[in-house]
């Protein structure tokens, strides 16, 4: 009995080939191709997204669970990938702005998307998630206090690139006066429409023999803040620690005064330290700690 194929042409060795050429095309665009993981960071945000019938995880334990093996499904395939945070928040707004069913995955992809494109990132790096997940945090909570803290300088932009430039030369001045070791250098000032919640920028600098390392995206929000308490006349200040081997570690405080920086005395470093922010009562000293004045900065 003859073979039949009911009228269907057999693929012949040229159209083999061809297929699988555009597999293997397709496979090596998909290595080239970044992706954005946008995650629930924390549980409030998961219970958030519970109520789209079309966010099918049940607990947020489970949830991350199935985003790390996610990124290491995509990591083995040599993708480029980059995570940020999902705010349910932001999200609803997003889909009301673009007209968008927020229960449904495409709204979701194209939120996520938005998100990486101005959003805070942050690389994977093949570290657990449970590692990771801090580190996003704070990324995305240094961007939004950069840009509370710019828009905050908006208003006057003369004053504002003057206030910038003023705390450029504070941040130079703080570090030059440290000399070599590690510093720890914290700006606080206060937000002027919520006097419990206080613009905070962290730099951490490296001087060794005149040669200074520091991270420049935090100089910038440092710098940032610093520039929002002089243009607005905030109350606010500068904590300086200092760590050298074989010395104990000091620290030294400066607080805002106009457009400058006016040094404490070692017994107010030491009562801000020592004392307990919510209760006003003493706290025990750091051991090893050396609580010194500030130095003048001019």
């Amino acid at each position: 009995m003859p073979h039949t194929d009911n009228g269907r042409k057999r693929p012949t060795a040229r159209t083999t080939r061809a297929t699988r050429t555009t597999r293997t095309a397709r496979r090596r665009l998909r290595h080239e191709t970044p992706s954005t993981v946008a995650v629930l960071a924390d549980r409030t945000d998961f219970a958030a997204m519970r109520r789209y019938r079309s966010f099918r995880f049940d607990d947020h334990a489970g949830y991350l669970r199935q985003v790390e093996g996610l990124l290491r499904a995509l990591a083995s395939q040599g993708t480029h990938i980059s995570l940020a945070l999902f705010d349910p928040m932001a999200y609803e707004e997003y889909c009301a702005d673009t007209h968008l069913d927020p229960d449904t995955p495409g709204s979701r992809t194209r939120y996520t998307a938005d998100v990486a494109a101005t959003g805070a990132r942050l690389t994977y790096d093949g570290r657990p998630l449970a590692h990771l997940l801090p580190d996003l945090v704070r990324a995305a909570e240094q961007q939004a206090t950069w840009e509370y803290a710019s828009a905050l300088l908006e208003p006057g932009e003369d004053a504002g690139r003057a206030a910038f430039a003023r705390a450029s030369k504070l941040l130079r001045r703080l570090v030059e006066t440290a000399g070599d070791g590690s510093h720890h250098l914290v700006c606080s000032v206060s937000a002027p429409d919520d006097a419990n919640t206080p613009l905070v920028a962290v730099v951490e600098a490296e001087c060794h023999g005149g040669l200074l390392r520091l991270e420049e995206s935090a100089a910038l929000l440092f710098c940032t803040v610093l520039a929002a308490g002089i243009g607005l006349g905030s109350p606010g200040g500068v904590v300086l620690r200092t760590t050298r081997p074989g010395e104990p570690e000091t620290v030294r405080g400066w607080c805002l005064d106009g457009d400058g920086l006016r040094p404490l005395t070692a017994g107010e470093v030491f009562a801000a330290y020592c004392t307990d922010a919510e209760t006003g009562e003493p706290v025990p000293p750091e051991p090893g700690v050396d609580y010194l004045a500030g130095v003048r900065l001019e």
